[in-house]
């Protein structure tokens, strides 16, 4: 019988009945239609990404407030049971926080506003501090040479105040924004239960109703939980770093706790920020480089064992980040929405994770089945 190359034996097969080959062993081939569908995926991906970036000053205020409201919203669910009525609720929660975060603002902005119009006092004696460092970079300058380096070490001049302005104005959004803000956030927290039933009887079939219920479920409390954690981690922060700054000698150790705590809410780059104005302010404070940076240590000390060991202890118990995603996550939405954006990194992130753990579980087939 003639065995045709596209076919093969079974061992101790008497017959010999040639069998096709499996289709196991044929190269991948990735088909017409899947090309297409992935590259329409990264088109409309780019797209999303470019309108929300053009369209920063809508979606921001918009986005911001649909998280915020998510994560305040069992609040309102608490003041219902106390027979509140849920817009009245709406409003109080508003006020009470727009309260605390003015008080905040108010406890920065004093020391913030007198040390801005001192900037070039200050830098001035911030350079002379500087000189201390004349020496080594004398002997680096030196060793250059002796090597065969042409020039020394080029002059570091401090940065001039230009960009103080320039920086508010990124940092401080419009009024519109703030008023976009604040409406969506109320009527939001007001109306979040019948747009979560008008969510869920959109879908005619009972299975997806229970899984967009028992999605929205889980992000209402992973975002409230979140949010109460966090908050109460970084007031901690600020307390500890308020009392660090006051054992130091720190000026105003009270402005100080409270811009920790503030900062300590954007992931990463918070407390690198935190911990250079520390440094700079107690270098101009201290007559001594050593006195200058004991608060800026300190402060390295307490984000360190509270970055590494107190909250992802606590957070992760409820639902893990991995660092390279909060990283990435961190870096996108800092780069298209600025420090708003980095707020919101690590909410968004959780969102995301939800959503991929219900519509793709670990459990279902990922690949197609031969």
């Amino acid at each position: 019988m003639r065995v045709l190359p596209t076919e093969r034996l079974i061992s101790g097969n008497n017959e010999g009945d040639p069998l096709p080959d499996s289709h196991v062993e044929l190269p991948p081939v990735i088909r017409r239609t899947e090309f297409v569908a992935f590259t329409l995926a990264g088109l409309f991906l780019i797209a999303v990404v470019a309108v929300l970036y053009v369209a920063r000053a809508f979606f921001l205020p918009v986005v911001m407030a649909v998280v915020a409201g998510t994560m305040l919203s069992p609040a309102a669910s608490f003041l219902e049971r106390r027979h509140v009525p849920r817009a009245l609720g709406a409003v109080l929660i508003v006020i009470a926080v727009t309260t605390v975060v003015a008080f905040v603002v108010a406890l920065i902005a004093v020391p913030a506003m007198e040390w801005s119009s001192r900037l070039p006092e200050l830098g001035a004696q911030l350079k002379e501090k500087m000189h201390v460092f004349d020496r080594p970079l004398a002997l680096w300058k030196e060793l250059q040479t002796m090597v065969g380096g042409s020039e020394g070490l080029p002059s570091l001049p401090l940065p001039k105040a230009e960009w103080v302005q320039p920086t508010l104005e990124f940092l401080s959004p419009t009024f519109a924004e703030f008023l976009l803000f604040f409406a969506t956030l109320i009527l939001f927290i007001a109306s979040w239960r019948d747009l979560r039933r008008a969510l869920i009887m959109n879908f005619g079939d009972r299975d997806a109703r229970l899984r967009t219920l028992r999605i929205l479920n889980e992000i209402e409390v992973h975002l409230g939980n979140y949010l109460l954690t966090v908050t109460l981690i970084n007031v901690g922060v600020g307390i500890a770093t308020g009392l660090i700054c006051a054992v130091t000698g720190m000026p105003n150790p009270a402005g100080l706790g409270a811009l920790a705590a503030a900062l300590n809410f954007i992931p990463i780059i918070g407390p690198v920020a935190m911990f250079v104005i520390l440094v700079v302010v107690g270098l101009v404070a201290f007559p001594t480089i050593g006195g200058g940076l004991m608060a800026g240590l300190a402060f390295g000390g307490i984000t360190f064992l509270e970055g590494h060991f107190v909250t992802p202890t606590i957070i992760g118990r409820r639902l893990s980040l991995n660092a390279l995603a909060v990283f990435i996550a961190l870096a996108f939405w800092t780069w298209l929405w600025g420090p708003m954006g980095a707020f919101l990194s690590s909410p968004l992130l959780i969102v995301g994770l939800i959503l991929k753990e219900h519509l793709l579980p670990e459990n279902s087939p990922q690949l197609p089945q031969a």
